[in-house]
C-alpha cells in the first residue's frame, strides 16, 4: 500500500470507527432500555413538548402582536391544557398574578416560586411532588394595561434527563473509542511507517562505520520498500566496489611481486655478460660477440615482458579499445593455420586443422587482437611438448548456440587442480614448469580478449596425452536467427 493512501485510511479512521462505535453503542442503549427494562426512553414526549413549546412561542407573538386578549378564552384553556397533557404536563395562567386558568391546583408557595424563578430566567426547573419540571414563562401585557403570564410546565425525569445521561454517555463512548482508535492506527503506523525508518536509521549506521554485511529487508509500505530496495543496491554497490578495490590492491601486490621475481633473472644475466665484457672475462672477440648476443636477447625478453604487462593492465582496467568486424571464423582460422605452418615446421611441430561447421558462420571480431590470443595459446602449448612426435589440431566445430575453438596439444597434461588457475596471471601448474620461460601472461591476457569479446575460454586435460584449450564466440548468425524468432 501507498504511505499516502495509509495515512488517509488512517487520518479517516480515527474519525469513522469512533463515530459508528458510538452509533452502534447508541442503539444497544436504546434496545436494551426499552426491550429489557421496558423503559421508555421518552424522545417521543420531548419532541412533543418540543413541538408545542415551538407552537406556544408562536402564539407569544401573535399574543403581544395581534390577539393578547386570547388568554382570557376558555377555548385557548383547554387547546392548552389539551396538549401537556400529552406529556403530563401542566399550565398556569396568571394575570396581575391572579389565577385565570390553572390544570391543576398549586399553592400560593408554588406559585410564587413559579413567578420568581420564572421571571430570572426564561427557563428553570421546578419541583412539585417529587417531579422534576421544566419551567417555560411566556409574558403577556393586555389591552387594559394589565399583565398577563402564561406558565408551562412539562416533566425532565422521563424525558430531559434520560436524554441529558445518554448524551453523556454517548459523548464517554466516543472520546473512550476515539483514544482507543488513536493508539491503535498510531501502533499500526509505527509498526508499518516508524519501525522499517528505524530499520534503515541502523541499516545507514552500519554503513557509515564500513560494515557492509547486513542485508536491508524490504519492509513498509511501497515507498519505503523502494528506499529499502535503494539502499540494498546502494550497499551492494559498495561492497562490491570495496571487494573490487580490494582485489585490486592484492593484485597489484601480486603483481609488483611477480614483476620483481621475473624481472631479475634476465636483469641479473644481463648484469653479469656486461660484467664479464668489463671486466676482460670476455677476452676475445668471439666470447664478446656471445656474452653480447646473450644480454641482448635477455634485454629482449625484458621487453617483451614489460610489453605484456602494460598489454594485461590496459585489458584488465577496460582500457584497450576493440575494433570488431564481421568475419568469417573459418576463414579468418585458415589464415591464421597458414600462417603459423612454417614456423612449425621449423619446430619440427605438426599442425593441423579441422572444421566441422555446416556452413559459414559470421562473428564480430577483433582480428588483431584474437590473432594475439591464438598465438599466445600456440606458444604456451609448445612450451609443453615432450614426446617424440609433437602435435598440435586445431577444431572449429558447432555447440548449441556458440562457435568452439578447440586447441588441442598432446603435451604433459594439467593436473585437474590446477585447471582453474592456469589463466591466472604468472601461474604456473607446478614446479616443474616454473623453469619454463615467459612471461607468465599469456593466456592471462588471451582470457582478457576473449572475454572482451564477449566470449569464455576455459581448459580441459586429457592426462598425460595432452591439454585442449577451449575457446567459445557467439555467431552472428545465431544472434540474427534469435532476435527474428
Amino acid at each position: 500500500m501507498k504511505l499516502t493512501r495509509r495515512l488517509f485510511f488512517a487520518n479517516a479512521a480515527t474519525v469513522i470507527v469512533p463515530l459508528a462505535i458510538t452509533v452502534l453503542c447508541a442503539l444497544a442503549y436504546l434496545y436494551i432500555l426499552e426491550n429489557f427494562f421496558k423503559k421508555d426512553f421518552g424522545l417521543e414526549n420531548y419532541q412533543r413538548l418540543l413541538e408545542i413549546r415551538f407552537e406556544l412561542n408562536g402564539s407569544q407573538q401573535s399574543l403581544l402582536q395581534k390577539n393578547p386578549e386570547i388568554i382570557e378564552q376558555a377555548d385557548f384553556h383547554t387547546h392548552l391544557q389539551k396538549r401537556l397533557a400529552e406529556i403530563e404536563g401542566h399550565v398556569l395562567i396568571l394575570k396581575n398574578d391572579r389565577i385565570i386558568f390553572s390544570s391543576r391546583s398549586f399553592t400560593s408557595i408554588d406559585i410564587a416560586k413559579l413567578t420568581t424563578n420564572s421571571e430570572q430566567l426564561s427557563t428553570d426547573h421546578f419541583y412539585l411532588d417529587n417531579i422534576v419540571y421544566d419551567v417555560e414563562l411566556i409574558s403577556v401585557h393586555l389591552p387594559d394595561n394589565s399583565e398577563g403570564k402564561v406558565i408551562l410546565l412539562s416533566p425532565l425525569s422521563s424525558t430531559t434527563a434520560n436524554f441529558s445521561n445518554f448524551l453523556l454517555l454517548l459523548g464517554l463512548v466516543f472520546l473512550l473509542s476515539f483514544a482507543l482508535t488513536n493508539i491503535l492506527v498510531s501502533r499500526q503506523l509505527s509498526k508499518t511507517i516508524v519501525k522499517p525508518l528505524r530499520q534503515l536509521q541502523k541499516a545507514a549506521a552500519e554503513i557509515s562505520r564500513g560494515n557492509l554485511d547486513n542485508q536491508i529487508a524490504e519492509e513498509g509500505d511501497r515507498e519505503i520498500q523502494e528506499l529499502c530496495r535503494d539502499l540494498e543496491v546502494m550497499r551492494l554497490k559498495l561492497k562490491e566496489l570495496i571487494h573490487t578495490q580490494l582485489k585490486y590492491e592484492d593484485n597489484r601486490k601480486m603483481l609488483v611481486s611477480s614483476i620483481s621475481h621475473d624481472l631479475k633473472t634476465p636483469v641479473t644475466t644481463i648484469k653479469g655478460y656486461i660484467e664479464g665484457i668489463l671486466d676482460g672475462v670476455a677476452n676475445t672477440p668471439e666470447k664478446k660477440t656471445k656474452y653480447l648476443q646473450t644480454a641482448y636477447q635477455k634485454a629482449r625478453q625484458v621487453d617483451q615482458m614489460i610489453d605484456d604487462l602494460l598489454l594485461y593492465a590496459r585489458l584488465d582496467l577496460k582500457q584497450m579499445p576493440f575494433n570488431f568486424e564481421k568475419t568469417d571464423l573459418a576463414k579468418f582460422m585458415g589464415d591464421f593455420v597458414a600462417e603459423s605452418e612454417p614456423e612449425m615446421e621449423q619446430r619440427q611441430i605438426q599442425l593441423s586443422f579441422e572444421v566441422e561447421l555446416s556452413g559459414a558462420k559470421i562473428v564480430n571480431l577483433d582480428r588483431e587482437r584474437m590473432k594475439r590470443v591464438l598465438t599466445n595459446i600456440l606458444d604456451n602449448s609448445i612450451k609443453y611438448l615432450d614426446k617424440p612426435l609433437r602435435e598440435i589440431r586445431i577444431i572449429l566445430r558447432e555447440a548449441s548456440t556458440n562457435i568452439l575453438i578447440e586447441i588441442r596439444d598432446n603435451g604433459s597434461g594439467i593436473n585437474e587442480r590446477n585447471l582453474p588457475h592456469i589463466f591466472d596471471r604468472f601461474y604456473r601448474a607446478d614446479s616443474s614448469r616454473s623453469q619454463i620461460k615467459g612471461t607468465g601472461l599469456g593466456l592471462a591476457i588471451a582470457k582478457q580478449i576473449v572475454e572482451g569479446h564477449g566470449g569464455r575460454i576455459w581448459a580441459v586435460s586429457h592426462g598425460s596425452e595432452g591439454t585442449s584449450i577451449l575457446i567459445s564466440l557467439r555467431s552472428e548468425r545465431q544472434d540474427e536467427k534469435n532476435s527474428n524468432h
